[in-house]
């Protein structure tokens, strides 16, 4: 098994460590901030569930900084679909005719982001922002980000995996 580990650990590089995590996150909750200074409420609206425990961390941070109140939507796609299948733990009143801040931890391809936004679109609402921590720039959908936390150059064949609980304890995106 420490062998295994020890592998695991050679072919990962630290992309960013717990510290630079959450300076990301806090740059971010500060750019939502001034980009709804005019708001009462945001929705924000993770994708289960890397981007759910952003938009957790998020959360807190806008908590600490601002009056906003903040609605927390969890949504859960089928990711491995070849169209939209959603599901939310709020229905739609919670977020009609609000800003809703769509997050993710990674774009790569655009898809899950896209099947996000297709959650919101029979319902009306301000504005729709997308926040993600690591975007590598490999879209194939027309997805723009508003909010980046790093964006990083990669080849298609490597990986980034972010790893984040709700606490912040074990934070960490390796590229492998």
């Amino acid at each position: 098994m420490y062998s295994i580990l020890l592998q695991m650990a050679a072919s990962q590089l630290l992309i960013l460590n717990k510290k630079q995590i959450q300076q990301k996150i806090d740059r971010i909750a500060y750019q939502i901030l001034e980009d709804n200074l005019n708001e009462k409420e945001i929705v924000l609206a993770g994708i289960w569930d890397r981007g759910y425990k952003l938009a957790l961390r998020l959360e807190k941070v806008l908590k600490k900084i601002s009056a906003l109140k903040i609605t927390l939507l969890r949504i859960d796609l089928e990711r491995e679909s070849s169209k939209l299948i959603a599901s939310t733990d709020l229905d739609e009143s919670h977020w009609k005719n609000k800003v809703i801040i769509l997050v993710d931890d990674v774009l790569n391809s655009g898809k899950t982001l896209a099947y996000g936004l297709g959650v919101f679109l029979n319902t009306p609402h301000k504005k729709i922002r997308t926040v993600v921590l690591v975007d590598r720039s490999h879209k194939i959908f027309p997805i723009a980000t508003d909010f980046v936390g790093l964006e990083l150059a990669t080849v298609l064949k490597e990986h980034v995996d972010v790893v984040m609980d709700v606490e912040g304890e074990e934070d960490r995106v390796y590229l492998s």
